[in-house]
């Protein structure tokens, strides 16, 4: 009865303890939520052949970051399949060299160059315009901080929040996406917006003004789960201004007469 009653008093110990020591889902998220806005540094990475890459170089374009550990054999390789999933059909909606990824190990005792290779090659992402990463512990450290990204070892791998952050073309938290999965929108949108929505001053006026056609007439259908150019509005847009044109010009000619 002693020995019981001892084993009690000790898990009412260690129990709240290891409870409070648990991941908080909830101020990780509301952690990363704070970060939009924020301006990712001009971190160094390396890339699945060794080589540096820094996050400078991948400026002048959308960016998505996807930050995974390569030893988890679940949730990271699905939640990397159902990325791979939207992006494809961002590409097809917006082009190919629209927006770039970044899958970063964040394990950085574990996820070197050959592993991130290894894992690229078995999830389908090492095509072009999608980088797989590799970094030191304190860029991890700093790239967390700027993204809003949460991680903590335990004793099966890592608790993390599964995000994908957004980053605009001057690399500033725009948009975070969570879960395994996720409704195709809520990265794909982000996305259009960024692409077609917001050119930049230097381009030409033409090229803004069909961005902008793009942006208005690209359109998301839920049942076959893809964007598509609707035609229809650009001609029902198209019909209106001619009716308008027709209009105007019997006005003008009965007020001249």
């Amino acid at each position: 009865m002693r020995r019981i009653a001892f084993l009690l008093a000790l898990s009412a110990v260690l129990l709240p303890a290891a409870a409070a020591d648990a991941f908080d889902y909830d101020a990780a998220l509301a952690n990363s939520q704070a970060a939009i806005g924020n301006r990712v540094g001009d971190h160094l990475f390396h890339d699945t052949d060794g080589r540096p890459l820094r996050l400078d170089a991948l400026r002048g374009k959308p960016l998505v970051l996807s930050l995974i550990f390569t030893s988890c054999h679940h949730v990271c390789p699905m939640t990397t399949q159902h990325l791979k999933t939207v992006v494809d059909k961002a590409r097809a909606a917006l082009g190919a060299d629209s927006f770039a990824v970044a899958t970063i190990g964040f394990d950085t005792a574990v996820d070197t160059p050959e592993a991130m290779r290894y894992f690229a090659a078995r999830q389908g992402i090492d095509v072009p315009g999608w980088h797989a990463l590799s970094a030191s512990p304190e860029t991890i450290a700093a790239l967390a901080a700027d993204t809003g990204f949460e991680f903590y070892a335990t004793s099966a791998g890592f608790d993390h929040l599964i995000q994908a952050t957004v980053l605009d073309a001057d690399g500033r938290v725009y948009r975070q996406v969570y879960g395994q999965t996720f409704d195709t929108p809520l990265l794909v949108d982000p996305l259009i917006e960024l692409t077609l929505g917001r050119a930049a001053p230097e381009r030409p006026l033409l090229v803004s003004l069909v961005d902008k056609i793009k942006l208005f007439c690209t359109t998301y259908d839920p049942l076959r789960d893809g964007y598509y150019f609707d035609y229809s509005l650009f001609i029902g847009m198209l019909i209106g201004a001619v009716i308008i044109l027709v209009t105007a010009t019997f006005v003008f000619r009965g007020l001249s007469r």
